[in-house]
């Protein structure tokens, strides 16, 4: 039991401040994955397999592609089984790993900790793919000429984004002690 008005405050003030964080964790991972498999399902829904669709001429297309292997088809060609297995617990230790970082992060790192909700959220997006399809859906194509960047998804996107951040707090020493 605490012995002063003073310990009682900041056990609340900390309990309010994990809540938030436990707050902020749930809506951008949350809207994350929300976003990233209702664009997979309207594109399941409407768009058969390897069909395209111009949305800007010459640079981007909306293409209905499965992936079976990881991050730029690595080991599409894998035996599946292996595959699935490999994916799924390197997806869950990655998962894991990004929460326990989001947790450590001290509340006053915002943008840090909201690179690793927007990471969270997108290694959940593709993980529940990987669980429900063995493959992960992506049809986001850019590409000038000639030149195809790897097709992608709304949870590649957000992990991302989500690295970036955590990349320039490394680059210019803006990590937590």
């Amino acid at each position: 039991m605490p012995s002063s008005t003073h310990e009682t405050g900041g056990a609340v003030r900390d309990g309010r401040a994990n809540a938030w964080k436990w707050l902020r964790l749930a809506v951008i991972a949350g809207l994350i994955i929300l976003l990233d498999q209702i664009t997979k399902t309207l594109i399941l829904r409407s768009l058969p397999l390897y069909d395209s669709f111009q949305v800007i001429p010459g640079f981007f297309n909306i293409t209905h592609i499965h992936n079976p292997g990881g991050a730029f088809g690595l080991l599409a060609d894998g035996h599946p089984l292996l595959r699935k297995i490999l994916f799924l617990a390197v997806s869950a230790i990655a998962a894991g790993a990004v929460l326990y970082f989001y947790l450590k992060t001290p509340r006053s790192y915002v943008w840090l900790s909201a690179g690793f909700a927007l990471i969270f959220g997108g290694a959940v997006g593709n993980l529940v793919d990987r669980l429900r399809f063995g493959i992960v859906v992506d049809f986001l194509l850019f590409y000038i000429g000639p030149y195809h960047w790897p097709a992608f998804n709304v949870a590649d996107s957000a992990i991302t984004v989500g690295v970036a951040i955590f990349a320039f707090h490394i680059l210019f020493n803006k990590l937590p002690e």
